[in-house]
């Protein structure tokens, strides 16, 4: 079972409301002051990470809230300032703060309290899937399922939220536009900046990148046999419903005899806000998970991929960056289409050849290890994909977002003249 579904989720905020409106109460008394507060659903990572780092390097403080206990050792580890976003201290840090940075949704960081802050909503992808107000699952409801007044009222309620959205980067004007319509904002807040999240990908040399990529991706699953290439398999999110790619023995047997002949380890990454059992009936180094408990952002590892598996994440639209190859195991395009929905055309992303499932899968994935012409087939049209999506790729998409804010919110502070490196003890 997923552990978490926007059924869940929104039941939850119809209960939370009082909360929501006594919190609102607080705000309006409690004075705001120049401090910004940073939040990220994923963990101490992603978009926001990078922002943080930008800011500290511009003479700024900000406050990083966490969610966890993990995350509030993360934190510390890396000398991040940093306390529990929920209880007392969270909600008057939030309260309290000019600027608030979310990379999911406005609980990164205190719910009850962000109202009247500067948002910046950083996200955590280009969308591919359709996203907010333009998937119906964002108004399902595990009260009164079905029930088509309460719907409109939580597409009401996820409006009047995400009109409060001052700044939303975005990597292209193809995915501004997206995400105008997913958050109901215009031009005024979605700027095309770039992602700050990717920024990684693009700056530095490509040798650097791929040294400190490897240090992560090792001490994450253990080192790799000699020589082996690398395959990451990253499904979505499908909101509490069971994943149909997960192979059964006979794919798994097929799965194996290509990691063996190819001398690849794949590596198994499942959605942080879902579960698969991507367990192979026989144990095998060859195989290994990579889950968001192991590594919360898997975006700086990345450069140590030779090729993606994925069905509909984002994530083809980052390995674009890298030229990376990818195999698209789709085993339900025309349902997906039809319950959640794409941006375009699923085919437009995918090519013409998608897999049906592992056994296809497999194959394309054997040809694309065996022969030069058919990886570098691949890697050409995810470079393309790359260049339609992503409109920046210098490395300086963090310090534009950081200099959107604090034009707007008429901070003083110095932007950084060139790309932030990592902060210590993430290499």
């Amino acid at each position: 079972m997923a552990s978490f579904s926007f059924r869940a989720g929104n039941a939850g905020k119809l209960l939370r409301i009082p909360l929501y409106l006594l919190g609102r109460l607080g705000t309006l008394i409690v004075p705001r002051g120049r401090g910004w507060v940073i939040g990220c659903g994923a963990g101490i990572g992603d978009g926001a990470l990078a922002l943080w780092q930008a800011a500290v390097d511009a003479g700024l403080d900000p406050l990083w809230l966490t969610g966890s206990a993990r995350e509030q050792r993360d934190a510390t580890a890396l000398g991040i300032r940093a306390i529990p976003k929920n209880g007392l201290r969270g909600w008057w840090a939030t309260a309290r703060a000019r600027v608030v940075v979310v990379t999911h949704g406005f609980g990164d960081a205190n719910r009850y309290a962000s109202s009247g802050a500067y948002l910046v909503q950083l996200w955590h992808g280009i969308p591919l899937k359709r996203i907010g107000l333009d998937s119906p699952a964002t108004v399902q409801s595990a009260f009164l399922p079905g029930f088509v007044p309460l719907q409109k009222l939580l597409g009401l309620l996820y409006r009047a939220q995400t009109r409060r959205i001052d700044v939303l980067p975005a990597a292209s004007d193809r995915s501004r536009g997206r995400l105008e319509s997913a958050f109901g904002l215009g031009v005024q807040q979605v700027l095309v900046t770039g992602e700050p999240r990717v920024d990684v990908l693009s700056a530095g040399d490509a040798a650097s990148r791929r040294s400190q990529a490897v240090a992560r991706r090792d001490a994450a699953v253990g080192a790799l046999p000699d020589g082996a290439r690398v395959v990451l398999y990253a499904p979505t999110w499908r909101d509490g419903a069971p994943d149909p790619a997960v192979p059964d023995d006979a794919e798994w047997a097929r799965i194996l005899d290509v990691l063996e002949r190819t001398n690849s380890v794949l590596l198994v990454r499942s959605h942080p806000l879902g579960e698969g059992e991507y367990r192979p009936p026989v144990p095998t180094d060859r195989v290994r998970a990579i889950g968001s408990a192991v590594v919360p952002d898997i975006t700086p590892v990345l450069p140590a991929i030779d090729v993606l598996v994925t069905d509909y994440s984002s994530m083809a639209y980052d390995v674009g960056l890298l030229a990376m190859p990818v195999i698209y195991l789709a085993p339900d395009p025309a349902e997906y289409a039809r319950t959640r929905g794409f941006y375009g055309d699923y085919a437009e992303v995918s090519g013409p050849d998608p897999a049906a499932d592992w056994t296809a899968a497999s194959a394309q994935l054997q040809a694309s290890l065996e022969d030069t012409a058919e990886f570098d087939r691949r890697a050409g049209r995810s470079r393309e994909l790359s260049a339609r999506m992503h409109a920046h790729r210098d490395g300086r998409n963090t310090a534009r977002v950081l200099a959107a804010i604090l034009a707007r919110t008429g901070a003083a502070a110095t932007i950084p003249a060139s790309p932030t490196p990592a902060p210590k003890g993430t290499e």
